[in-house]
């Protein structure tokens, strides 16, 4: 085994986690094969999950309307000696309420997740959502909800959505996006930010920082959500390509281009960005969580080949979406 096989990752609140954990997004999506009322597949990854050293589990009761939360309900209940690190969010599900965030709402929520899991309490709990309605209405609602609920001991953390832009956003759009996190992690003052993870997103800069070294200050942790690993496979080279997009050739150069090594170089490139962050990958198969797993047994990245990962994407992601000017040229026929 290697340090990324052993080492937990603290996340604040006396959360520890192994490095890697999964995501249930997939379930009830369309042409996913656990959309259908056979659970037996999905189990069947989660129980793998387990034996692969997975004890953080990251739902929402928006996954399949409740379903994620009911299927990792019943993984529990298989494995009562053991300790699992359970997250889920709310914000997404309004029901009969005027806001996903209105009154009670978030209380109610919670109250519904826990029976789904049959558990007594939920080790963090996110904010899904920067939806406050109007004029962020309720916001100071769901702030004191969510404060209240850890001062009872209904939820050992407090999550929030971190600040994540699609690739083609421009300087602007990023630097609003930045602006709305600050305003909101200010407010809420959350134990746990939870992200998206895509190695093509360009980085949004917060007070001058990353956000690893922006929550390493605020003693905050970070879960970073990674797209399952087909994703992001063929989020670097898509199939049928004739060729891998430019600035990947140096990272085939120096590791190689056997099946699965740009999966592992992009997991790894999160796992060992800093030790308060963990990273949830989804699946659809047992194999697509073997593969990830498998992605910390070989030997962890140096940081020249950290500098190195980073460079290649920059120049992937330069190719891929141009600047906001040429696009601009490009559509206006000027």
């Amino acid at each position: 085994m290697t340090d990324l096989d052993t080492m937990s990752r603290h996340l604040g609140q006396g959360l520890l986690a192994h490095p890697l954990g999964v995501n249930l997004g997939a379930v009830g999506l369309a042409g996913s094969p656990t959309r259908g009322e056979d659970d037996g597949p999905f189990l069947d990854g989660l129980r793998r999950a387990v034996e692969l050293g997975a004890n953080l589990f990251d739902a929402a009761d928006s996954y399949g309307a409740g379903r994620a939360e009911r299927m990792l309900g019943r993984l529990l209940r298989e494995y009562p000696d053991q300790t699992f690190l359970i997250s889920s969010k709310v914000g997404k599900i309004r029901g009969s309420a005027p806001h996903a965030y209105a009154d009670r709402h978030i209380h109610h929520q919670l109250q519904q997740t826990l029976e789904n899991l049959y558990a007594e309490e939920l080790d963090l709990y996110t904010l899904d959502s920067w939806d406050f309605g109007p004029q962020d209405r309720y916001l100071g609602t769901a702030i004191d909800q969510m404060h209240t609920l850890r001062e009872v001991g209904a939820i050992k953390a407090i999550g929030m959505r971190g600040p994540y832009t699609p690739a083609e956003a421009t300087p602007a759009e990023r630097a609003a996006c930045a602006e709305r996190f600050l305003h909101l992690f200010r407010l809420i003052r959350p134990n746990v930010i939870w992200t998206r993870c895509n190695a093509l997103t360009p980085t949004i800069t917060l007070e001058g920082e990353d956000l690893f070294a922006f929550t390493a200050r605020h003693g905050v942790g970070v879960i970073l959500a990674a797209p399952k690993a087909l994703g992001l496979r063929n989020a670097l080279a898509p199939a049928g390509a004739e060729k891998a997009p430019c600035g990947l050739e140096s990272l085939y150069a120096r590791f190689g281009d056997t099946p699965g090594t740009l999966t592992r170089l992009a997991l790894l490139s999160g796992v060992q960005r800093a030790g308060h962050c963990a990273t949830v990958v989804g699946f659809t198969s047992e194999a697509q969580l073997e593969e990830s797993f498998g992605s910390l047994s070989g030997p962890v990245l140096t940081a020249v080949e950290l500098r190195l990962l980073d460079d290649a994407y920059a120049r992937v992601r330069a190719q891929m979406h141009p600047k906001p000017k040429e696009r601009l040229a490009a559509g206006t026929g000027l």
